[in-house]
């Protein structure tokens, strides 16, 4: 898996929301590559503190452009 890989599938990780598979493989990545660790951890910890533990459903348009932002953000430090 590649990192740009392990990006896009972040938030359906996190929501629980992929296959058996793709989660080890996402999985294995996070466990090799440092980077998309701290993205991971980083947006694990910011979910939890801003909604107490609770994830809730974002709108699909706000989901939307925070997915960009943040791949936007991604692509930029990878340079």
């Amino acid at each position: 898996m590649k990192c740009s890989d392990c990006f896009q599938q972040l938030s359906n990780y996190l929501d629980g929301e992929i296959d058996a598979g793709l989660k080890r493989e996402l999985e294995e990545h996070l466990g090799k590559c440092h980077r998309c660790q701290v993205v991971f951890d980083s947006a694990r910890k910011t979910i939890e503190l801003y909604c107490d533990g609770k994830l809730f459903e974002l709108p699909s348009g706000v989901r939307d452009r925070l997915h960009a932002a943040l791949r936007r953000r991604w692509e930029e430090a990878a340079r």
